[in-house]
């Protein structure tokens, strides 16, 4: 089922100097919640800056919903400090309130109207937030509150000079955007190793359902807690955050050109059923049209094909461009065995992982295929730990242990790991490789089963109590590291004029502004 990728490995070896220079940064959101582990329903605090226009600290979807980011960085340690900083600063400013160590949320009160996020007067601001009031009204506010780790990753010039003798990033825009697309869709055919290692969403509150029936086979604890046995991500399920709606598009990422149509596409594409919603009620705007998308950030999607945007520009005119500038990984669930809900160990397998999707060979995939390897990763994520478990080889019948499939992965992943470790000294990567790929032969050692053990003990909110509790005392008390208060002070009050001032910039009214974006 594992591609031959040993050509490819051979080369690697021969040329290890390829992957010095790589380049990640990380996201990751986090619910802001009371001392009983009920959502906050205080707006997003002043003195940790503007949400708009902070370079760390910003808001996702709801005002309790924050969002911390990193800027790009070459070491792994560095920026894992950096974002422990962030945590640090952000435990001793929100007050009494904690930080929710679960991806999916806490106790959801009946009826709460949970705030969306507020950008300030200005039109970009407006459009922020009529977005998110497009998203609760077609697909809830409750799947908006569940939070995840982004992880941005880019291979440095040097591999793709060596690898497709490329001179410079823009005379080789088509050869890297190749490249990042073969590497997108080698993740499509066997990314669910990231649920089955670091899925830890196995089971959730009562409250989030909500009182919906659910065709899921769950089993129900005493204090409400629903779970699937063999579950490791609910967050990646159809209860978490995708959207059914939108597997008809045809989106393929064959290559950079028609994955773009393709967006393009579904945001000028009717939909019927969100047009049933409207534009405006009793004055009110609804959503920010009645597309399919409402902009390209819509597309609920595990994996991304990325570049920076200039100022006004669409992230799919960016790719156009200036071609893929880096991959955003959408799949890790909050990890709850760290304060900051990601670790090294995760890190560096995604180093590897990515490595391995960008040398491996990776057939065009029709949309078809596409929806069909769906089908493994919702059978790791419904019951990825179930003792002899098999999945397929897209879209055809037959079936390998996942065991063998997952053992074979790492066969290569070490050999990735080699050559990673030759390059940055010491053995990080093989140390993670020889760890992980125990999880195979005993899943009892997966995010999901520890996760699990630990909500059945105690229960989700007695356990995601337990943890923020400690994780609050723990980083409140520790001191910055690569940061000073000073810094988070002047960037704070930074962001605050640059909202203010784009604010003064704006002449036009908001309608008629909203119009005429690029789409």
């Amino acid at each position: 089922m594992i591609p031959d990728v040993s050509q490819a490995l051979s080369w690697l070896e021969s040329h290890p100097q390829a992957l010095r220079g790589i380049n990640r940064g990380l996201e990751r959101e986090t619910l802001r919640v009371t001392p009983d582990g009920h959502l906050a329903t205080t707006g997003h605090p002043e003195h940790l800056g503007a949400a708009l226009t902070h370079k760390w600290i910003t808001t996702d979807f709801a005002e309790a919903l924050l969002e911390f980011i990193t800027p790009v960085d070459g070491d792994i340690d560095h920026m894992l400090t950096f974002m422990r900083d962030i945590h640090r600063y952000v435990a001793r400013n929100i007050g009494d309130e904690r930080m929710w160590p679960f991806s999916m949320p806490c106790f959801i009160d009946n009826g709460l109207d949970i705030e969306l996020a507020q950008f300030g007067s200005s039109n970009i601001g407006r459009m922020k937030t009529l977005y998110r009031e497009g998203l609760k009204n077609r697909y809830g506010a409750l799947m908006q509150t569940i939070s995840g780790v982004h992880y941005n990753f880019s291979l440095p010039l040097a591999f793709w000079q060596a690898r497709d003798g490329v001179e410079d990033a823009q005379s080789g825009k088509a050869a890297i955007s190749a490249g990042y697309f073969r590497l997108i869709r080698n993740y499509y055919r066997f990314g669910w190793v990231i649920p089955f290692l670091f899925g830890a969403s196995p089971a959730i509150c009562s409250s989030f359902l909500q009182g919906k029936p659910q065709t899921l086979p769950f089993e129900k604890t005493d204090n409400g807690m629903f779970y699937l046995p063999y579950g490791t991500s609910l967050r990646l399920s159809d209860l978490g955050y995708t959207n059914k709606s939108q597997s008809s598009l045809g989106i393929t990422f064959n290559n950079l050109d028609s994955y773009v149509a393709g967006l393009k596409q579904a945001i000028r594409t009717p939909s019927e059923e969100f047009a049933r919603i409207g534009l405006e009620k009793d004055g009110k705007l609804l959503q920010l049209n009645t597309n399919v998308l409402q902009i390209e950030n819509e597309l609920y999607a595990p994996i991304r094909p990325k570049r920076v945007t200039r100022s006004g520009e669409s992230p799919s005119n960016a790719l156009l461009r200036g071609g893929v500038e880096y991959i955003e990984v959408r799949s890790l669930d909050i990890n709850p065995f760290s304060p900051i809900g990601v670790d090294e160990q995760q890190v560096r397998f995604l180093d590897l992982f990515m490595v391995w999707c960008a040398l491996a060979d990776a057939p065009e995939m029709s949309s078809a295929e596409l929806q069909c390897t769906r089908g493994n990763w919702n059978r790791v994520i419904l019951e990825g730990r179930r003792p002899g478990l098999t999945l397929g080889i897209g879209c055809e019948t037959a079936q390998f242990p996942l065991e063998q499939v997952g053992k074979n992965l790492f066969r290569d992943l070490r050999r990735v790991a080699q050559t990673l470790d030759g390059v940055n000294g010491g053995d990080a990567y093989c140390t993670v490789c020889d760890s992980l790929v125990a999880c195979f032969e005993d899943p009892s050692l997966t995010f999901s089963a520890r996760t699990l053990d630990l909500m059945l003990e105690q229960g989700i909110g007695g356990a995601g109590r337990v943890l923020a509790d400690q994780y609050r005392t723990m980083l409140s008390q520790e001191p910055l590291s690569v940061l000073s208060e000073k810094e988070f002070e002047q960037e704070r009050d930074a962001s605050w004029r640059r909202q203010r001032d784009i604010e003064a910039a704006d002449t036009e009214p908001f309608t008629s502004w909203l119009a005429h974006q690029e789409g």
